[in-house]
């Protein structure tokens, strides 16, 4: 059966936003140890800022020219952001050509790629915050099934720290995460 990326989308962006509503501290640190956790919201609300413009054809100069900027209070933002970018993927033809900054893409696997970033973040944004960390079953499945054939390569990419070593035998969520370079383990 095929994974529905859009459904998936719709849940990443859900439960990110649960744990954006328990943000307390802005400043807290996050397992991405050069973020707070303002950073962190701030860095998944620009990406979200992205994804209308580009799934209508813009490039990615001409999406930078044209994107709203962010306001201060991010948990608005956050809303804000997210809902254009859920109904823009429900929108948007699998096959469309997106203009990244660095490669050009059907929508689909772009639409993967931002499922599985957000995914991640929302882990790292719920251990930031002390909220729950537990992510839905079938992201963390979809997930590692669009990165498994991908192992070696992920931390040579430059966008995840080097592979955290855990038994072959731990939790999928817990070998997802370390392939990314987090430590998901209740004792870390």
């Amino acid at each position: 059966m095929a994974t529905d990326w859009i459904a998936l989308q719709a849940l990443a962006a859900a439960e990110f936003g649960r744990r954006v509503a328990a943000v307390t501290d802005w400043d807290a640190a996050t397992p991405d140890s050069e973020w707070t956790t303002r950073d962190l919201v701030t860095h998944v609300v620009d990406e979200q800022r992205w994804i209308p413009l580009l799934l209508t054809g813009c490039d990615h100069a001409q999406a930078e020219a044209d994107l709203e900027a962010i306001g201060d209070d991010l948990t608005v933002e956050w809303a804000k952001f997210a809902a254009r970018a859920t109904e823009a993927w429900r929108n948007a033809p699998a096959d469309v050509p997106v203009h990244l900054s660095t490669d050009v893409v059907p929508a689909h696997e772009y639409l993967a790629e931002q499922t599985s970033d957000l995914t991640i973040h929302t882990w790292d944004l719920a251990r930031a915050t002390g909220s729950d960390e537990t992510l839905p079953t079938q992201l963390v499945e979809a997930v590692w099934h669009q990165f498994e054939p991908k192992i070696e390569d992920l931390a040579a990419t430059g966008l995840y720290a080097p592979p955290v070593d855990v038994p072959d035998d731990a939790p999928l969520q817990v070998r997802l995460l370390a392939v990314t370079g987090r430590d998901a383990r209740v004792d870390a």
